[in-house]
């Protein structure tokens, strides 16, 4: 049963794949000839949209907005816990007038649709090498200064296990946050880690469903004046978590 459960599972994840690839294939042209001049980057955010509400309906995820609270005027930092693919594909529908620019692993300038956006458009963080991490951070506080919110992920990446439970967080977008003074917007995904798991988990669970997110109360340019950068850390790292410990704790009534 174990096998034929991950039969399925797996067949799923290469769906979910074929169809984040071949709707990246339709949109391209359009994205890319927006990315040819400046001054037309901001309308991208439209067709990314497109392309989030693409795979939400083609592979039959629904959001669920289990706390939707007000959203500070942009542009502003927003960050997240990680725990699958999902949390990128969904993001732009989640927050559809946000103009958002993701900083990710520059490992993703490895894929051939992705290098186009990340190079153009996004902001590839290079963690072994200082200087252009230090060209990253400098971009990413001139893209705010031009009005664009920006992305993050402060885990730095999917943990590879204890899943839905978080890895420390990396100080990046605290850092970004108090030497802009822009707000911080914490979101939490509860259960993509079992919606779409990482193709390379054999094992892993994929499926349709319903995508749990929180969009927490803001933490204002205020807050982030005061509080230290690990005060702020810590602040956030606990608002994110709040959800997830929840989780955990059904998790382990049930399986007693």
């Amino acid at each position: 049963m174990k096998y034929v459960r991950a039969l399925f599972t797996n067949l799923w994840k290469i769906y979910v794949g074929a169809i984040f690839f071949s709707t990246a294939l339709l949109f391209y042209p359009f994205i890319y000839t927006l990315l040819l001049r400046v001054n037309w980057h901001k309308k991208t955010h439209y067709f990314f949209i497109l392309w989030s509400w693409s795979i939400r309906v083609l592979c039959l995820y629904y959001v669920k907005k289990v706390k939707n609270s007000r959203l500070p005027d942009g542009p502003y930092i927003v960050i997240s816990n990680h725990s699958s693919y999902l949390d990128i594909y969904l993001m732009a529908s989640i927050l559809p007038k946000c103009h958002l620019l993701f900083l990710g692993k520059s490992e993703l300038l490895n894929y051939p649709f992705l290098r186009t956006y990340f190079k153009k458009l996004h902001i590839p963080v290079y963690r072994d090498n200082k200087m252009k991490s230090a060209k990253s951070f400098i971009q990413a506080k001139k893209s705010v200064v031009n009005g664009w919110s920006l992305m993050i992920f402060p885990e730095g990446g999917i943990p590879d296990e204890n899943l839905p439970s978080m890895m420390p967080f990396k100080e990046g977008a605290f850092r970004l946050a108090k030497s802009l003074k822009v707000p911080l917007v914490p979101l939490t995904f509860t259960n993509n880690y079992k919606l779409l798991t990482d193709p390379v988990h054999f094992f892993g669970s994929a499926h349709p469903g319903i995508s749990k997110v929180y969009i927490h109360d803001y933490i204002s340019v205020e807050q982030v004046e005061t509080l230290s950068q690990d005060e702020l850390m810590k602040v956030c790292f606990e608002v994110i978590n709040e959800p997830l410990l929840e989780v955990v704790d059904s998790m382990l009534v049930r399986s007693k």
